[in-house]
């Protein structure tokens, strides 16, 4: 009976935290959106990703195909042609994903694309633009969703080769900007330089603030801190920590050199969101306490992130002659 009342608590916490995932991951979308359909494609300016794919489709087209049924279509072909490199949670993932983004930019798109720029300034919309496609990203990211597009074609060229997924994406959303020069212009080549060329750099330039900004969004609520506590109240600040925040707790015994006393030191690692809880556990439990925080770059193991490496390929020596 105690088991499958602990199985049920554990099944509606897992639910409980895939339900929360979801509101965040359609947020985050949202954001990305509002971002994109608002500030950037008015001003006929192509970022990376599946959404800079389908506005160089949009303009190359003359506006007759939606940004959000290239977007759309193209995510689909993408997976069916990289299903076997991908896991069934990615797929499902990204058609989910893909799905919401799809159907919130096509309800937005033919009003503001058929209206003038929310804000005329175009340095100032692209700048507003990249900061929410940023925190969108972010947002998502950070609740293990994914929006397909240059994500697809990442995480297969990392299955196929040795070349990182982050690489990939660079190089992908790059060449996509770069592609912008060749869409239908009214003017001789030098006239085209010049308005492309100021296209191109806006479009690199949102590539740098959105990533930038997603990057620190997704790796701040990963950042890990390592605490080192001595207090004489070692064993009632270690099962605090232990049972309240359900962080581990690793002690070993210390001798002040002066003193030549022995104390007990608790080293302990943790999330950011974890650091306040931990601070009032040791002053409620020992006023006088010493405590250092350091920020640790990466923890790998039970309860922080998997390690991940590539087998290598084991050379086969020849049989020796003899």
């Amino acid at each position: 009976m105690n088991h499958r009342l602990q199985l049920s608590g554990l099944n509606r916490a897992q639910l409980v935290n895939e339900t929360i995932d979801l509101m965040y991951i359609i947020i985050g979308i949202a954001i990305y959106s509002l971002g994109f359909t608002i500030f950037i494609l008015p001003h006929h300016i192509v970022i990376g990703g599946m959404a800079g794919f389908s506005t160089l489709i949009y303009y190359a087209s003359s506006q007759t195909i939606p940004v959000a049924v290239t977007m759309y279509g193209t995510n689909i072909l993408l997976l069916i042609c990289g299903y076997k490199f991908l896991g069934k949670g990615f797929v499902l993932r990204t058609i989910f994903g893909a799905t919401v983004l799809s159907l919130i930019i096509g309800c937005m798109e033919g009003y503001f694309t058929s209206h003038p720029p929310l804000v005329t300034d175009r340095t100032m919309s692209v700048a507003m633009g990249s900061i929410l496609l940023g925190i969108g990203i972010g947002v998502y990211y950070s609740h293990h969703g994914t929006t397909g597009g240059t994500d697809i074609v990442a995480a297969v060229m990392s299955k196929i080769s040795n070349v990182s997924m982050g690489r990939v994406m660079m190089i992908v959303d790059i060449s996509i900007v770069a592609c912008s020069f060749f869409l239908p212009f009214d003017g001789d080549m030098e006239a085209r330089i010049q308005s492309r060329t100021q296209s191109i750099i806006y479009g690199w330039l949102a590539i740098f603030i959105y990533s930038y900004i997603a990057d620190k969004f997704v790796y701040e609520g990963r950042q890990t801190v390592q605490f080192l506590i001595i207090s004489d109240a070692w064993n009632k600040i270690a099962y605090r920590i232990t049972h309240e925040t359900g962080r581990g707790v690793t002690t070993w015994n210390g001798q002040g050199y002066w003193t030549e006393q022995e104390r007990k030191m608790m080293m302990v690692w943790c999330r950011k969101g974890d650091t306040h809880a931990i601070y009032r556990i040791v002053k409620d439990e020992d006023q006088t306490a010493y405590i250092t925080t350091s920020y640790v770059k990466s923890v790998y193991g039970n309860g922080f992130d998997a390690l991940k490496l590539k087998k290598r390929k084991r050379i086969q020596t020849p049989p020796s002659k003899e």
